[in-house]
């Protein structure tokens, strides 16, 4: 019996998520090294760049819920267990909310210290909130708890495609690919 076609993302939601991965495998450690750096033009540009990607993102996730709105992914294998189903769903979730939320809570963080927030170097967006050091400092640390889940998240995530094309040896992971 020969195997059933291969049913993939479209190619704009795999774009848009490998064009993600990419931006947010680049933005995590450098939101983590940035802090460890000593003040100056290289922790400047770092900054940048780091809170450059969170918009980018930012616009890049409103898009991707967009585009899977009206194209949903393809179905999970049958045989897939029910907890599988609902952690992949769960999983998609959090990454959605945390992509939404993170640069927000990094903007607002940003603008509560009294930083500018330069968009590739082409624009500044206005603050949200007046400077007020404490609550930048308590923000920030949100943001910092955040990246931190979606680190786990990442791991999660990339462990279990994994297991679905070395050990179940299913198409999960050639879906996206």
């Amino acid at each position: 019996m020969p195997n059933p076609p291969l049913l993939r993302y479209t190619g704009p939601a795999r774009l848009l998520h490998w064009t993600m991965a990419v931006l947010v495998l680049m933005t995590i450690p450098v939101g983590f090294i940035l802090l460890d750096l000593p003040q100056g033009r290289l922790q400047d540009t770092l900054f940048d760049l780091h809170r450059s990607i969170g918009v980018l993102l930012f616009v890049l996730v409103v898009i991707r819920l967009g585009w899977r709105l009206a194209h949903p992914p393809p179905p999970l294998p049958d045989d897939l267990p029910a907890w599988q189903r609902a952690a992949s769903g769960t999983v998609h979730r959090l990454f959605y909310a945390i992509l939404l939320i993170q640069p927000i809570v990094g903007w607002w963080g940003t603008s509560a210290f009294g930083a500018p927030i330069n968009v590739f170097w082409l624009f500044e967006l206005p603050p949200l909130v007046s400077k007020d050091e404490a609550a930048a400092k308590q923000i920030l640390g949100w943001h910092g708890i955040i990246g931190i889940t979606l680190s786990v998240a990442i791991a999660i995530h990339v462990g279990a495609a994994l297991f679905h094309h070395f050990v179940r040896r299913d198409a999960v992971l050639r879906r996206m690919l």
